[in-house]
């Protein structure tokens, strides 16, 4: 079942973001997904996500933040994009009750979903996956974006490529290791938007699906 559908956002001036509801034949739960600051959720790396984990039985409910669907290039402040989480999430819990209901996102998306959680805002969800969480901007090491990790009560996945420049290696394991909450799943030889080079021997799909049987692996752990 696919279904096209609106979230309104309650801001001062209450906004209408567009949606896109799938749900796969025998869907085991359904995770709210948030796109990354640079492209749409129809963009071409979110259908391939959706639908490798459609092939895991997972239903997904994608979201645009306010800026991206009035095309802007300018990322919402944390205030809207963590205020549109919450929106998304109510409504796709409302589009499909039945369903075990987890949030998370790609890059900027993650990161505004674990901001909400560790603002209390994302009871309803039995956990948080990321796919690809920037730690910090490419070139520029730093944790203070994953500062507010450790108030966050959920579960949390990390699928990191091994290549990403958005995440240090070196500074993303001790976080994960120091947050008995935060499972950390590598994805050997893939970048940011986990692209891997000719040379791994591996294919984008291929990355998908071990993505997507993680993501499925961490949802049967924590769904009733």
């Amino acid at each position: 079942m696919k279904k096209a559908m609106k979230v309104t956002v309650p801001l001062k001036k209450p906004v209408k973001v567009s949606a896109l509801l799938e749900i796969p034949a025998k869907a085991k739960c359904l995770l709210v997904m948030a796109h990354g600051a640079g492209a749409g959720m129809k963009h071409k790396s979110m259908n391939a996500l959706a639908k490798a984990l459609h092939e895991e039985k997972i239903a997904t409910f994608r979201y645009q933040f306010p800026y991206m669907e009035k095309k802007s290039k300018r990322p919402d402040t944390p205030k809207v994009a963590v205020a549109t989480v919450v929106a998304a999430l109510e409504a796709a819990v409302r589009a499909a009750p039945k369903l075990p209901v987890f949030a998370g996102g790609r890059s900027f998306g993650g990161r505004m979903t674990t901001t909400a959680a560790s603002e209390g805002e994302l009871e309803v969800a039995l956990g948080i996956v990321c796919f690809g969480f920037p730690l910090h901007p490419a070139k520029k090491p730093g944790k203070e974006r994953g500062e507010h990790l450790e108030n966050v009560g959920h579960p949390m996945l990390f699928l990191q490529g091994t290549r990403d420049e958005l995440s240090n290696l070196k500074m993303l394991a001790p976080i994960a290791k120091g947050n008995k909450r935060i499972t950390l799943f590598w994805v050997d030889a893939a970048d940011h938007g986990y692209g891997v080079l000719k040379s791994s021997g591996r294919t984008e799909k291929e990355v998908l699906t071990e993505v997507a049987e993680a993501t499925a692996e961490f949802m049967e752990l924590h769904a009733p």
